[in-house]
């Protein structure tokens, strides 16, 4: 056992948690102390280091701050229940009235507490991810989105998750479970975010969906920490009969970020629509890891991907698509794309296909590509610097993601923001050379 994992369980051993989650916690620890810490030899984890974690090992729960975060976090300006967490704390005094079927578990009544506790920690696969496991034996408080059969969310749900700076390494663990029965429709927005300066918190967060039959849920998960910060987090779903996710996330990169997309089609006609964007720099580092479980007959998913990586940051895609054999009929596709802007960038991306059915139509591929010298120049022979050209090509490189992104409040926020990213450039900006 690493000295993080024993350090973890002293936390989950202090935490403060209700009785009726005692049963969770103690699966989730016995899974923790009993799994191998992941190294190099480890497939899931073979080109992202846990050495960040382990040279940090925090050793005590973060603490809410409630004075100056205000001043240095722009929330997404849009008409939705917001629920504002500071270091994994809810904080109702800067949060809205929350509509009946939104409760932090904390606060869940009887008929609450039995859905949390027959849905919470079965949709992730703790065999398969680790940090799962962890989260489980760390759970105290989360949100519930229970929205009843045939009936649909008024508002967009706003999870605001703010991080501030600790006087040691911390931990937050952050956790959402979302009931979508059947024929019922909702929007949940994920967004994770700090000030400038710098971070030292490890955020622990999980996200466990199960969409019923014909039911449909809209999923953002926004990644906007500084850099220091360490995150670790999963998005883990169970479509049912003609159930539909539609999924967009962004991500920046830090010393540590790790997001699992697991989604299980447990239901004909069910479909999965994600999209995903990330932007490492400096010496970020950024993974993502989606899985896509087609258990049953006449299902669909689409994914596309798309990385920019800039100076010597590293990036990390995974995209797996596991055909069952009695997923006959399923529609599959897979798409990777990324954008190296310095010589000193990398990717290591690696789209799989595993299938067992014979009458599937399956499509997977990936990209690594520099600026195209050409587009570069004719930019450039209209007037336009060098350095601007690329940040312009850049940003066109996920301009389309953006523009089929359904909330309007969420494009008018990112645009602003990326283009601050893009200007402030990297050291080679204006000076490439790949030869």
């Amino acid at each position: 056992m690493s000295d993080f994992q024993q350090q973890a369980l002293t936390l989950a051993a202090s935490q403060h948690s209700p009785e009726w989650l005692a049963d969770l916690r103690v699966r989730g620890a016995d899974i923790w102390s009993s799994a191998k810490w992941p190294t190099r030899k480890t497939e899931l984890w073979k080109y992202t280091p846990l050495t960040a974690l382990q040279n940090d090992n925090p050793a005590q729960w973060a603490q809410v701050d409630n004075c100056a975060w205000q001043q240095a976090i722009d929330p997404i300006e849009l008409d939705a229940t917001r629920l504002v967490f500071i270091n994994g704390h809810f904080s109702a005094e800067h949060s809205s009235e929350l509509p009946v079927g939104v409760v932090c578990f904390a606060n869940a009544d009887t008929a609450q507490q039995a859905l949390i506790r027959q849905h919470l920690g079965t949709v992730a696969n703790t065999a398969e991810h680790l940090f799962a496991a962890l989260s489980n034996a760390w759970v105290a408080d989360g949100i519930l989105l229970h929205v009843p059969r045939g009936t649909k969310l008024e508002k967009p749900v706003y999870i605001l998750n703010v991080a501030t700076p600790e006087a040691q390494p911390a931990v937050s663990n952050q956790r959402v479970l979302v009931l979508l029965e059947d024929s019922s429709q909702a929007e949940l927005i994920e967004h994770y975010v700090s000030g400038d300066e710098q971070q030292n918190l490890f955020v622990n967060s999980h996200t466990e969906i199960v969409v019923g039959n014909n039911a449909q849920l809209q999923h953002y998960r926004i990644n906007l920490e500084q850099e220091d910060l360490l995150h670790v987090g999963g998005v883990h779903v169970n479509l049912h009969r003609d159930a539909r996710l539609h999924g967009f996330t962004l991500a920046q990169g830090s010393r540590l970020k790790r997001i699992d997309y697991h989604v299980n089609m447990r239901g004909e006609g069910a479909h999965l629509e994600l999209h995903g964007v990330y932007l490492p720099r400096n010496k970020q580092l950024i993974d993502y890891h989606t899985n896509v479980e087609h258990r049953v007959p006449n299902c669909t998913s689409n994914e596309v991907f798309r990385g920019i990586i800039g100076d010597s940051a590293k990036a990390v895609f995974n995209g797996r698509i596991h055909i069952h054999p009695q997923a006959q009929k399923t529609l599959a596709e897979l798409s990777n794309k990324n954008l190296l802007t310095s010589p000193k960038a990398e990717i290591n991306t690696k789209p799989e296909l595993e299938i067992y059915a014979d009458d599937v139509r399956c499509a997977h591929g990936a990209t690594i590509s520099q600026l195209d010298e050409t587009s570069v120049f004719y930019l450039q022979s209209r007037g336009v610097t060098r350095t601007e050209a690329i940040r312009m090509l850049s940003f066109g490189f996920i301009n389309e993601l953006l523009n089929q992104v359904p909330e309007q409040a969420i494009q008018d926020y990112l645009r602003p923001r990326l283009t601050t990213l893009f200007g402030q450039g990297d050291e080679q900006l204006g000076q490439l050379n790949y030869d």
